[in-house]
């Protein structure tokens, strides 16, 4: 052999040495950054919230063969099929945790669903002598957490506005961490809030980077909410770590949007309720937030409204900013972002592109390169209506994305009326004529606007499931239209006392409730006759605390309070009990104080449903959808119904889906699992072509997100069964569901 060829076959030799050094590294660093996706350990499965196991036991060639595996029950329920379990659990180390309708917080065997133990936040409330205030409130996850050596172990989660860190071991209380045990959100919310506390609850989890607990809350949507300032804790303290103003303070970036340089002192909301997601990577984390109180009325917050119904990356240790992107401009219509982003990995145009996407309520899809902002697909600015109300300054303009393609219908016509039946057709008909405004992003106007898809989705805080190998997103689907109407405020003086109260109940309970106090079905029911229900004090206490998903309203004024009351309880009961004079209610409290409520002249007539007198959504059917989108080209795949009204069924009518709430998990066994549907059953979908493959009746619905995970060489999927809302009956089980 000679020389030349030796050298050519040593270099060959180098080069395959440095090509397998190349691979080997690449494989190994490959492996230390993929995210474990074979348990499920934080809200939504994993950090980049997914909602996606790589088990595959339990695949489309055997999930026909599911059984119940256990079934746990607290017995927590309201008898008066109020309560609800929204709660996606979590399983580490052999041990389930969730919470039960009135939010006590248990540890389950996972493989037998045998008790280890449960924490009552109302018996630690009683121990610490404060007032039992944990009554059925909404909790969807917990959080946990260990260091470094696995000695220190905890769940945190939070019960209205009290965060709790609970020792994994034994259910016990650490009182090391907040205040005695306790983190109290309504705290230090750098703004004057008034002489009484605002209402502030912790709904969906945090999440945790390294040691800092980062933390979003539910806050009222009136003109005086409290801010939704974003805040990072110490996770083994409770001390404060960073936050993040979501309406800018003077000197912080996006400041000088606002018209109103004292905006970030008297407005609120722009709240993060709808979870977190995280890149551990590169210590991101991704914030959804909602529209500023109050919902509706624009004109006392004129402007963009940064950082409302936006997108916010923010560094995970300290809070500083790295990108925003807003979807709605000057919210009037309550879109606020009510999921958690999806991060994900895409393929565009031959590149690999690490993307977060986040579903909305209003049916699209918004796509960004996660590390700088940058949409995937274009997105246009097109130009909307004006608003009709005086006062009101309507953003000329909102994004809407090219691609991905709507997951939800965006318009309803005419011709969109429901047909289930011609005396169906014949009484929507009639009530859609009456409305004025049929288009997306109409604005609100007296004469009445249509809310399509509705006040709770399309999109919903359910949120949306991502397969990271294929890079298909699942998202179910609400497509129920709501009315909306504005009228004006009912206006009071001083000496006008049954003017007071008509005016408070204007201000937080018209919405809800309605003008006549009649309610709006099951979700908001009726205040007629409520005096013959509830004595004055027990209303009092359900003000004060709230329940399921009515905040609490804590803010009233006492002389507010006692003129509401009094408004209630005769107009309700239409009685001739005495009522307070403005005399004895000015000896025995404060003048009512000038509040920003006062500066809005008008109220909407009520959160109301566009249905038939059989309660079924007064558009063509499908009413609950369940789609596969592609996130590497933007094209929606597939679409299928979720759910079905039996008694429509069984008169021939196709399967019509019905109004949704709670998410779906993915699988690599080829199957989407998903309940959320009226009909109290969980299904199993395959993935590829969105068949339904199987189902199981449950107790009671499961408006909440199933997690999967695998013990001892068995995969289980578990859902939680609280029903509770759109008129469904109320469950406190947990069932669990595995292979003979």
């Amino acid at each position: 052999m000679g020389k030349g060829q030796k050298r050519n076959l040593n270099f060959l030799f180098l080069v395959g040495i440095l090509a397998f050094a190349i691979l080997f590294f690449s494989f190994k660093n490959l492996k230390k950054s993929t995210v474990d996706y074979s348990g499920w350990r934080t809200y939504a499965g994993s950090k980049d919230g997914i909602r996606y196991s790589s088990n595959d036991q339990i695949n489309l060639s055997n999930v026909s063969k599911l059984q119940v595996a256990w079934t746990f029950s607290s017995g927590d329920r309201d008898t008066a099929n109020h309560s609800q379990i929204q709660c996606n659990p979590i399983m580490v180390d052999g041990i389930l945790y969730g919470l039960t309708p009135r939010v006590k917080l248990f540890a389950l065997d996972a493989a037998t669903g045998k008790q280890k133990w449960i924490f009552d936040p109302a018996v630690a409330d009683i121990i610490a002598k404060k007032r039992q205030s944990s009554y059925f409130k909404i909790a969807r996850g917990m959080t946990y957490w260990q260091d470094e050596n696995g000695d220190n172990k905890r769940i945190i989660y939070g019960v209205g506005a009290k965060v709790y860190a609970i020792n994994v071991q034994d259910g016990t209380q650490i009182h090391s961490f907040g205040e005695n045990g306790v983190l109290d959100l309504s705290q230090n919310l750098d703004r004057e809030t008034g002489t009484h506390d605002p209402y502030v609850s912790n709904t969906t989890p945090g999440i945790i980077y390294k040691d800092v607990l980062i933390i979003g809350m539910r806050v009222g949507e009136d003109a005086d909410a409290a801010p939704g300032t974003i805040r990072a804790f110490d996770v083994r303290t409770g001390k404060l770590r960073w936050k993040f103003h979501t309406i800018p303070h003077p000197g912080e970036l996006n400041y000088e949007t606002w018209p109103d340089k004292e905006a970030y002192k008297k407005l609120g909301s722009a709240n993060n309720w709808s979870g977190m997601s995280i890149d551990e990577k590169r210590g991101i984390v991704y914030v959804p937030t909602g529209s500023v109180g109050g919902d509706f009325y624009g004109g006392i917050r004129k402007g963009q409204n940064l950082y409302a119904n936006s997108l916010l990356a923010l560094d995970a240790l300290t809070g500083k900013y790295i990108w925003h992107y807003q979807v709605v401009h000057h919210d009037l219509w309550d879109r606020d972002l009510a999921a958690n982003p999806n991060l994900v990995t895409i393929n565009k145009d031959g590149k690999s592109i690490d993307a977060v996407a986040q579903i909305t309520k209003h049916g699209f899809i918004f796509l960004f390169d996660r590390t700088n902002g940058k949409p995937i697909f274009p997105i246009v600015e097109k130009p909307f209506p004006a608003s009709d109300l005086p006062g009101e300054e309507a953003w000329p303009t909102q994004p809407i994305p090219t691609l991905p393609e709507p997951f939800a219908r965006q318009t309803f016509n005419e011709e969109d009326v429901t047909d289930i039946s011609p005396e169906s057709h014949e009484e929507m008909l009639a009530q859609f004529k009456k409305i004025k405004y049929h288009k997306l992003f109409d604005p609100p106007s007296k004469s009445g606007s249509m809310i399509f898809p509705g006040f709770d989705g399309g999109g919903e805080w359910g949120g949306a499931a991502v397969d990271p190998n294929s890079a298909i997103l699942y998202v179910n689907s609400s497509e129920m239209p709501w009315a909306l109407t504005m009228v004006d405020k009912v206006r009071s003086d001083s000496k006008n006392f049954k003017g007071l109260g008509q005016t408070v109940y204007g201000n937080y309970c018209i919405a809800c409730h309605g003008p006549e106090l009649k309610g709006n079905g099951s979700s908001f029911p009726s205040l007629v006759n409520i005096g013959k229900k509830y004595s004055s004090e027990q209303i009092t206490a359900l003000l004060a605390s709230g329940k399921n998903m009515m905040p609490a309203f804590k803010q009233i004024a006492p002389n507010e309070l006692k003129a509401l009351l009094d408004f209630l309880l005769q107009e309700s009961t239409k009685t001739d009990q005495p009522v307070a004079t403005p005399e004895t209610v000015a000896n025995q409290n404060p003048p009512k104080k000038y509040s920003i409520l006062d500066d809005i002249p008008y109220a909407m007539t009520g959160y109301i449903r566009f249905e038939d007198k059989l309660g079924y959504p007064g558009i063509k059917p499908p009413w609950g959808t369940l789609n596969a989108m592609d996130l590497n080209s933007g094209k929606l795949l597939w679409k299928v119904p979720l759910g079905e009204y039996p008694e429509l069924t069984k008169k021939g009518i196709p399967i019509t889906g019905t109004e949704c709430y709670g998410g779906p998990l993915v699988t690599k066994g080829g199957l989407v699992f998903i309940a959320a549907s009226k009909d109290a059953k969980l299904h199993a979908f395959d993935k590829n072509t969105g068949k339904l493959i199987w189902q199981a009746q449950l107790p009671a619905p499961g408006y909440a997100t199933p997690a999967t995970y695998l013990i001892d060489g068995k995969q289980y999927v578990v859902i939680g069964c609280g029903g509770g809302k759109i008129g469904s009956k109320s469950g406190d089980a947990y069932i669990a569901f595995s292979l003979p």
